[in-house]
């Protein structure tokens, strides 16, 4: 059988103050063109399907319309919440739209919703499990010591009484200890909340949500399906793709196909001095490295017009630079406040100060002192 593994779509997302619904309207519009081309038997999302517990009626308008094209081409959708959904706004309706083939993770009630597809090589099962918490799972299994994430999970995983010798497909939003991990994956990851890979090895393929870059965890049947757009200029690197899972009879490893998406509009960092990026320009959203040694009066501003999607200005020079130290022996040597500013000029910059300059802050100092 063949299916599609997709995750954080977080749809309403905001960057910088950018509103990405445009962005993510025209990589889901890619996504099912490239569905429909490959023909799978269902589609899984492994959750957080929006990007806020409220999302804008635009990203529940664009999953509408997104999962409307799937069921109308015959395709079933499995879908489960995490950790920025809201589990009661993702379970609502879930019995009348399980008619239209699109299913809804329940709200975690101590059991995991399960559901039977079927192929040439017989019956596999899939099974909803929503982003959890320790707290959330103890309440089900009271006689049982669940300290963290990771015993939750176990816990509720061995509540499942799988049938081994199935095929068997768990659709799951959690950290999984030694992934990579991105600067737009908001909220703590590891630690207390890390989940070893090990509790998924029951099955024939984890389907993951929860970080952002496409990766796979002690092999191709424990994945993270990644996010379809970046998000952060942490994720400028990475590689985002759709991937394509194709599970044979049982026992056989899973077969895993990525295919590159391509956005509206890229995420990345540009590099160089003021004027040579002045020169050019871009649509994408850029985080801009100057590496002028003297700050450009308003430099956000005029490089906004040649970016409009600019996210920040950054002076690369600074962030690379070392602290800078004054020894005690040469401050001391210093008669004045402006012979010390000199020092330390002349240490940050590898230069003196020019004439100008030093004029600047003679009359700087002196107004100061007076």
């Amino acid at each position: 059988m063949k299916f599609i593994h997709l995750a954080d779509l977080h749809l309403g997302r905001r960057v910088c103050g950018f509103s990405l619904i445009d962005d993510q309207k025209d990589i889901l519009e890619k996504i099912t063109g490239m569905i429909k081309a490959e023909k799978p038997d269902f589609v899984i999302i492994a959750g957080d399907v929006y990007d806020k517990l409220s999302p804008p009626v635009e990203a529940v308008t664009l999953l509408d319309e997104f999962l409307t094209d799937l069921s109308d081409s015959g395709i079933e959708t499995f879908i489960i919440a995490g950790n920025h959904d809201s589990p009661e706004r993702i379970a609502f309706g879930a019995s009348l739209m399980n008619r239209s083939g699109v299913h809804f993770s329940p709200i975690y009630n101590g059991k995991a919703e399960r559901f039977t597809v079927k192929d040439a090589f017989g019956e596999a099962d899939i099974y909803l499990l929503p982003y959890l918490r320790a707290a959330e799972v103890r309440r089900f299994f009271q006689n049982d010591e669940i300290p963290d994430t990771a015993s939750a999970v176990r816990t509720a995983i061995n509540a499942m009484n799988i049938d081994r010798s199935r095929r068997n497909i768990i659709i799951s939003h959690q950290f999984v200890e030694g992934g990579e991990t991105s600067d737009s994956e908001r909220g703590a990851v590891g630690g207390t909340d890390g989940v070893p890979a090990d509790v998924y090895s029951d099955f024939d393929y984890a389907a993951l949500g929860h970080l952002h870059k496409p990766q796979a965890m002690k092999g191709d049947h424990i994945r993270y399906g990644g996010t379809p757009l970046k998000y952060s200029v942490s994720e400028a690197d990475q590689r985002k793709c759709l991937t394509v899972c194709e599970l044979g009879e049982k026992g056989t490893p899973v077969k895993v196909t990525l295919h590159d998406l391509e956005p509206l509009r890229d995420m990345r960092v540009a590099e160089g001095s003021f004027d040579e990026l002045m020169a050019s320009g871009s649509d994408d959203f850029v985080e801009i490295h100057l590496t002028d040694t003297e700050r450009i009066p308003d430099a956000q501003k005029h490089l906004h017009g040649k970016y409009p999607h600019l996210m920040s200005v950054k002076y690369i020079n600074e962030l690379e630079r070392a602290p800078i130290v004054i020894s005690e022996e040469s401050a001391e040597r210093a008669a004045s406040p402006l012979e010390l500013f000199e020092l330390f000029f002349e240490e940050a910059n590898g230069k003196k100060m020019t004439d100008e300059q030093y004029e600047y802050m003679r009359k700087m100092t002196d107004s100061i002192w007076n």
